[in-house]
């Protein structure tokens, strides 16, 4: 499997057999001026939307015609399988910024977690839903989501072997939220790509916790 940090909170998760899957795709015409990435150009199989707002929901940018993944439940394409697991974009249940879906794409013998916007710490109930993930795709800038201390504990709550951060401050983001490196304080076990591709199989995957940052592609 192949993942490529588009930016923000979009990545593009390509299987062995070919499947191009985006999540939550940005529109930049939604806020202009502060989230600056630019489009993906090329055709894909499959987006998954975590929530309704500008920054995930850019469907319409994208090239092809792609099966669109939103909402609870169980959903199959192509050779992925993904799991819609309901959360919330706040720590008030919805009520400041409404619902978030957290999708767990299962493909190539690995479960990749897409936490979307998520704006809390995950209860059992939640946690249990949704299970242990090999990677965990998670949002560390605070503010709209959960901040660096909260992605530690959600990492932990879902024994993911690799966390890579998402939604954080970028020469391309003004959105008001923290950098990366909040959440890189103290930690050893970080490895920086100095690219936004990521390889990883089922053999390769560590034995304890590792960080991977990858730089955002668009």
């Amino acid at each position: 499997m192949k993942i490529e940090f588009l930016g923000h909170s979009s990545f593009l998760i390509s299987t062995s057999q070919g499947t191009k899957i985006i999540t939550d795709p940005f529109d930049p015409a939604g806020y202009p001026g502060q989230l600056n990435y630019g489009v993906y150009s090329e055709p894909v199989d499959v987006v998954t939307v975590s929530h309704d707002h500008a920054d995930h929901a850019g469907v319409k940018v994208l090239k092809g015609s792609p099966v669109v993944i939103k909402g609870e439940g169980k959903f199959a394409a192509k050779d992925a399988q993904f799991l819609g697991v309901g959360t919330y974009h706040d720590d008030a249940r919805g009520a400041k910024r409404g619902k978030n879906t957290v999708f767990v794409i299962s493909a190539d013998g690995l479960r990749v977690a897409h936490m979307g916007d998520l704006g809390h710490v995950l209860t059992a109930d939640q946690a249990a839903e949704i299970g242990n993930v090999d990677v965990i795709l998670v949002p560390v800038g605070g503010y709209f989501t959960i901040d660096a201390a909260q992605a530690d504990e959600v990492a932990s709550q879902l024994d993911a072997n690799i966390v890579i951060p998402m939604h954080y401050k970028t020469a391309k983001c003004n959105f008001p939220i923290a950098g990366v490196d909040e959440f890189l304080k103290g930690k050893t076990n970080v490895v920086r790509t100095g690219g936004s591709v990521f390889e990883i199989d089922r053999e390769s995957l560590p034995a304890g916790r590792q960080v991977v940052v990858l730089e955002p592609a668009l």
